[in-house]
């Protein structure tokens, strides 16, 4: 039976050590355009994940019926919370308090000094009941906010575009024509929430000059359903609300923004795509500069295919090294590197899927980007390439 007579695993290492400066270069090249996928995946993952963990199942919001699945739109009547404490049963209740949370919700330009024209910021007017139906939401530092103060969430200098020290307890944000204090920060397991600016619901409405509500907010008891609710919204076809679980909420904030995650695939796609071609192009130059080498191995009785996986062999250890290279750039510089979004912001996230993908396309670029340059150098004659320069 033929076996086939490779070359010496160390051969290839070799070859990579002998030309030192080519092979730093290829390997920053690849290190960037695998880096640049990382980015990228991170970014999808990243989105994915905070709209993933912003829904709690327990939590039902009930809404104005115009508002179209956008809570900023919704308007509904300030008794509504009172009307549902009354009437739905399965209401989550401790100590003698139902879990109802009314909210303002709304997008205001936010300035952090001024000078500032301000960025546009999303605020949510509260009650002490918010921390209670918001269960991930947790006060990190400070206090909970009094009369003209507000707490931030730890996303919220990335919504806004500025420097976190101008965003420290005791500095000023203004909005809705008003000063407010900085009393506290709070964070929200990585959910959409951390990106708001929060504040007493009854200073909100009197900055707004208006007595309505956005939502409200409810906690169901465990095993209770979200039917009740939305039966109630429907029999009370004054009101014009509707009701919806949180988790179906963001869930469909998912669909929203299922073209844009198709877009950053297709654009991991491009990225991998011109890594590829530089590659390709990278390793013709790398190999046809090796032209007599190649026919001499030849000449001393290695067959091309023995030839050909040696030169696959250098292009994979070259990517692998710019794929873990590329890695530990991700890991330290970009997971959790927070971005601004029309949601709000949310932090990059590069887990064991976005490391998987990226050290798959590093390698990929290597064995697809080194094929065509040696099947090209395998296909000229052994006489005419041992007389080549």
């Amino acid at each position: 039976m033929f076996r086939l007579k490779l070359l010496p695993w160390e051969y290839g290492v070799r070859n990579l050590l002998r030309r030192p400066t080519r092979t730093l270069l290829t390997l920053g090249a690849l290190s960037v355009v695998v880096l640049l996928v990382f980015v990228i995946v991170g970014f999808i993952r990243g989105l994915e994940r905070s709209l993933a963990v912003s829904g709690d199942p327990q939590v039902v919001l009930v809404y104005s019926l115009g508002a179209e699945g956008s809570i900023e739109n919704s308007a509904i009547a300030a008794q509504t919370p009172g009307l549902l404490a009354a009437s739905v049963t399965g209401v989550h209740r401790r100590f003698g308090v139902q879990h109802i949370s009314p909210e303002l919700y709304l997008g205001s330009r936010i300035a952090v000094d001024e000078n500032s024209q301000g960025a546009l910021g999303l605020v949510r007017g509260v009650t002490q009941t918010a921390p209670l139906v918001r269960r991930k939401v947790q006060l990190v530092e400070g206090q909970w906010p009094g009369a003209g103060e507000v707490i931030i969430g730890r996303l919220v200098h990335a919504k806004l575009g500025c420097d976190p020290a101008r965003l420290a307890i005791g500095e000023t944000l203004r909005f809705e024509g008003r000063d407010w204090n900085i009393s506290g920060r709070f964070a929200a397991a990585g959910s959409a929430l951390e990106s708001e600016v929060w504040c007493r619901v009854t200073d909100f409405q009197q900055a707004l000059k208006r007595q309505d509500l956005s939502l409200t907010a409810i906690l169901l008891t465990p095993g209770a359903s979200p039917a009740e609710v939305k039966l109630f919204c429907k029999e009370r076809v004054d009101l014009e609300l509707q009701a919806t679980a949180e988790t179906e909420y963001y869930a469909t904030l998912q669909k929203h923004y299922r073209p844009v995650r198709m877009l950053a695939w297709l654009v991991v796609f491009l990225i991998s795509g011109a890594g590829v071609f530089s590659g390709i192009n990278t390793m013709y130059g790398a190999v046809m500069g090796r032209v007599r080498e190649l026919a001499t191995l030849q000449a001393i009785g290695f067959r091309r295919r023995a030839i050909l996986l040696g030169l696959m062999q250098e292009a994979v250890l070259l990517s692998a090294a710019a794929s873990l290279v590329a890695g530990f750039a991700a890991l330290v510089l970009v997971n959790g590197m927070a971005v601004r979004f029309t949601m709000g912001a949310f932090t990059l996230h590069v887990d064991s899927t976005a490391i998987l993908i990226g050290c798959g396309a590093g390698l990929a670029i290597g064995v697809i980007g080194a094929i065509p340059p040696a099947i090209r150098a395998m296909r000229m004659p052994v006489a005419e390439s041992l007389k080549a320069f």
